[in-house]
């Protein structure tokens, strides 16, 4: 085995290896009797053909493939210890030429990381305030969800329900009838089409009307696009809004262990303090995160951005499993799984940068959990979604998933640590009260 033309850069070690006549030789007579017990030649007792018959058989390509899905992992190895690189994925091969056997081998090597000085951050929370028209704001939300629809003789105005019979045809396609459907008059609303809700404006009870309406020709979904329907509509009913009266009576009404409006401001109040409370505790441990990577020095191979993509991808068919998965969300974008991935690639990236940084702090302060710690933590995760309680046991107990846990709770437990020291009240020369500034180099300033 010869190696040249070695280059490391972006922590991949990029070398090509010639394959000596002598291990090319030996491996495709380790090929000839794989191959043999395989096959059966006819005019040949099964194992007995000689190799150059079975290369002919099989054919000379196949015959050198089998012999080199063996040997070149096995001089990958070899490169590997020889070198002493620390690998941490399988080598990307590219076979250059076959007489001699030259191949690339690209090897995804440790990332290195280099912390800065991030003892020195210091960075204040934001207070959290809770104001009087986030209140009002809510409680008004509370109304309208207990609204009263009631009969209406008035004409048809926005924000009505009203009750109507509809023929609706597209031209060369059959006609479609619904009768008595329900549907809110609301502005500017897309559905069934935009302009629907304004043609109803103003109809009486028992009218009917004939309209045409298209979808934009630049509609998200293209198979809609520029599509005219016609609509023969008929107004069956109108029910108008009727919002409750804000008093105790309403706040008792809604069943939250409140007796009076004073009762429920005060619950009101408490609920989204606690809510912008756990939104800025989110916020400020990203910027205490971005402060600290800010200073930080990372290089790492692209198979970890690749690597994160594909667990992004596999969250989003996760999330959709029930609606069909990654293929449903990737329709409902109207986009391919390669269109949505090199969207995904600079959060991925990113988010991989922030992980080794933590990682490596982690290491350095010997951050660790007990299974103890893990075992509750799956045990509040599971209590989190009990409909799929059954399934979360079975992730959580192979050892990958138990790996995850582990995992989650170092980093939380390293972003705690970061946190206090960005919180320190202890002045030392030389603190940082500032996120550290990029360039356009993308070098802290």
């Amino acid at each position: 085995m010869k190696v040249s033309n070695q280059s490391v850069e972006n922590s991949q070690a990029i070398l090509h290896i010639e394959v000596e006549p002598q291990e090319m030789e030996e491996s495709l007579n380790k090929a000839y009797y794989r191959l043999l017990k395989g096959v059966d030649i006819p005019g040949f007792r099964k194992g007995k053909a000689p190799r150059h018959v079975l290369e002919r058989y099989v054919g000379k390509e196949e015959f050198q493939r089998e012999a080199l899905e063996h040997l070149i992992p096995q001089l990958c190895n070899q490169v590997i210890e020889e070198q002493k690189m620390e690998v941490i994925a399988q080598p990307q091969i590219e076979v250059l030429q076959v007489d001699p056997v030259i191949f690339k081998s690209t090897f995804s090597l440790r990332p290195k990381v280099e912390l800065g000085d991030y003892q020195h951050i210091r960075l204040a929370p934001k207070p959290v305030k809770v104001t009087k028209k986030e209140i009002n704001s809510v409680i008004e939300q509370l109304r309208e969800r207990h609204a009263v629809w009631s009969p209406a003789e008035h004409p048809v105005s926005f924000g009505d329900l009203v009750t109507i019979d509809i023929e609706e045809k597209r031209k060369g396609d059959l006609t479609n009838s619904y009768q008595g459907r329900q549907f809110p008059v609301i502005q500017d609303s897309p559905i069934p089409l935009p302009g629907f809700a304004e043609h109803l404006v103003g109809m009486e009870k028992g009218e009917e009307r004939e309209f045409s309406l298209s979808y934009p020709d630049d509609y998200e979904l293209k198979e809609l696009a520029g599509k005219q329907y016609s609509f023969k509509v008929k107004l069956m009913e109108v029910k108008e809004r009727h919002l409750p009266e804000l008093n105790d009576e309403f706040a008792k009404s809604l069943g939250q262990g409140v007796e009076t409006l004073d009762a429920l401001r005060d619950l009101t109040a408490t609920s989204l303090k606690n809510i912008a409370e756990e939104r800025a505790k989110r916020d400020f441990e990203q910027k205490v995160i971005e402060a600290v990577v800010g200073l930080a020095k990372v290089e790492f191979p692209p198979i970890l951005v690749e690597q994160e993509l594909d667990r992004l991808l596999s969250e989003r068919d996760m999330l959709f499993k029930r609606q069909g998965g990654l293929e449903s969300y990737l329709k409902s974008l109207n986009k391919t799984e390669a269109e949505v991935r090199e969207e995904l690639r600079p959060r991925a990236a990113e988010r991989v940068t922030q992980l080794l940084v933590l990682g490596k702090i982690a290491e350095e302060k010997k951050i660790e959990v007990s299974p103890t710690e893990i075992e509750a933590e799956i045990e509040n995760m599971i209590k989190g979604d009990e409909k799929n309680a059954e399934e979360l046991r079975r992730i959580f107990g192979t050892q990958q998933g138990h790996r995850w846990v582990e995992e989650r709770l170092i980093t939380q437990k390293t972003v705690q640590h970061l946190v206090g020291i960005a919180t320190s009240t202890t002045t030392e020369e030389g603190a940082s009260t500032e996120l550290p500034e990029r360039s356009q180099d993308g070098n802290v300033t």
